[in-house]
């Protein structure tokens, strides 16, 4: 049936299917920013503690303060090239890049297998988990003088090689500017391969064992499963161990510091350990924060570069 024009339906006599629908109104997706009031105090603190000293700080950097003098001068770039023709300067980045690298692979690696040890059905995993992760909640400066005290010439690991008959390996552990730095290392990778290692054993724990089960049916032995079903569902555990690693070996101060000061002579000297030698042992602290910009910039570059990386592959595995 055909309507004139004047004899066009009204909305109420439409069909349901037929009337306009009410306008939907968008939900909200940015929140409100009075959310953010309740944190403007400590936001306010961040900033005078932190942001301000850190800004003062850069400047500095270009100066030749002494720390306690308030009349000094501007030196530009001064500082930055003292850097570059400093060995010991120079001496000190190697080495915290050393570090950093060495507990960043050996640390992972050890955190890694001992995942791997606690997380099958021995009866004792839960006892071993606590054990191996209580020297990572140990105080840096403990764990340091307890290892400072084994290593000695003295120490309770030259009594036990001397006891085993091999005579021969006994040293000043901390002394020897041949082994202090890896005795550094291997005391760092003691103490955290248990952190390492419960990232991984969570990472490990949120693999379906299904997966397991049926890559095990169709004939993969345990080092297939693992490298084709466990190493990638492992990406993310992987991605934090690696970054916290890698930061704080290039941070690292405090182990250090307790068991050898830097020495013997400056075989041990990381930047941490010359930056705080410049600033309150020889006045310097215009170099000194020269040295700590430099520390900045290459946390951030190592950082970023490795973020990237490992993102990109946990994307490409996922």
């Amino acid at each position: 049936m055909t309507l004139a024009p004047h004899e066009q339906l009204r909305d109420h006599d439409r069909p349901p299917d037929a009337k306009r629908a009410p306008k939907v109104r968008r939900a909200r997706t940015t929140p409100p920013w009075w959310f953010a009031l309740p944190a403007l105090p400590a936001l306010l603190l961040f900033a005078f503690v932190v942001l301000v000293p850190s800004v003062r700080g850069v400047y500095y950097a270009f100066t030749d303060w002494d720390g306690l003098d308030p009349d000094f001068s501007f030196v530009g770039l001064d500082n930055f090239s003292d850097i570059l023709d400093d060995p010991d300067a120079m001496q000190a980045i190697w080495h915290t890049l050393l570090i950093a690298v060495s507990i960043t692979v050996v640390q992972n690696a050890v955190g890694l297998l001992l995942a791997l040890g606690v997380n099958s059905a021995i009866k004792s995993r839960n006892a071993l988990r606590v054990f191996l992760f209580a020297p990572a909640v140990i105080t840096p400066i403990v764990t340091a003088y307890l290892w400072r005290n084994l290593l000695g010439p003295d120490g309770a690991v030259n009594s036990l090689l001397g006891a085993a008959g091999l005579d021969g390996w006994q040293q000043d552990w901390l002394g020897s500017p041949q082994v202090a730095l890896w005795s550094v290392i291997g005391v760092i990778v003691w103490q955290y391969a248990g952190y390492s290692m419960v990232i991984f054993l969570a990472g490990l724990q949120s693999v379906p064992k299904e997966i397991h089960e049926a890559a095990a049916i169709d004939g993969a032995g345990p080092v297939r499963r693992f490298w084709s079903v466990t190493r990638p569902l492992l990406a993310p555990a992987l991605t934090i161990n690696l970054m916290l690693s890698i930061i704080g070996g290039i941070k690292l101060f405090d182990q250090v510091y307790a068991l050898t000061g830097g020495g013997p002579g400056h075989a041990t000297d990381t930047l941490s350990t010359l930056i705080y030698k410049d600033a309150f042992t020889l006045g310097e602290f215009g170099y000194s924060i020269a040295l700590a910009v430099v520390l900045t910039i290459i946390v951030a570059v190592v950082s970023t570069g490795q973020y990237l990386v490992l993102s990109r592959n946990e994307r490409a595995v996922s």
